[in-house]
């Protein structure tokens, strides 16, 4: 289980006090109701799915595209996060005809030598799992060269995307 903290996002300009929790590298929170799911992301991919008539959702910290076959973390890949996520949602009350997604991260944020950085593959496999998938992806704020704090509120499907020196952007 992660850290319980507490956070105040503002909502139609109310204070709400909500529990929080930090999702790190290659973990999957999946929880329901009034609280805040937090990650920090460079080149990896912060996959929000959610049911908001349920209020169940998920964030997973994806690491790399593909799992090459590793059972082992799986937050950490592209392919078994997916599944992973789906199965806690539904677990937890979700339906999957009701989920939606939302996208972050994927920034270049190594010079990189190949064609593709690190983050446009871990972008191209997640949006290809999810179509496959028929889940909609209903925001993103991908790519860049910046790293990213991103915010979930489970409840109101709320994501907030943070990049030092800029204003917060809601996806």
């Amino acid at each position: 289980m992660n850290e319980l903290d507490r956070t105040s996002p503002l909502i139609n300009g109310k204070l709400r006090h909500l529990p929080e929790r930090k999702i790190g590298m290659g973990e999957i929170e999946v929880t329901r109701g009034a609280i805040v799911l937090r990650t920090l992301l460079g080149s990896c991919i912060g996959l929000v799915l959610y049911d908001l008539r349920n209020q169940v959702g998920g964030l997973a910290h994806i690491v790399l595209p593909s799992s090459n076959g590793q059972v082992s973390s799986p937050g950490k890949y592209a392919d078994t996060a997916l599944a992973e996520l789906l199965k806690q949602i539904v677990e937890l009350g979700g339906r999957e005809r009701q989920l939606s997604a939302k996208l972050t991260g994927g920034a270049n944020m190594f010079a990189t030598s190949g064609p593709t950085s690190i983050g446009d593959q871990n972008l191209a496999a997640i949006e290809l799992l999810l179509k496959s998938a028929g889940i909609p992806v209903i925001g993103r704020h991908c790519g860049g060269r910046s790293g990213r704090r991103v915010a979930f509120e489970v409840d109101t499907g709320r994501v907030t995307v943070d990049i030092v020196g800029s204003s917060t952007v809601e996806v």
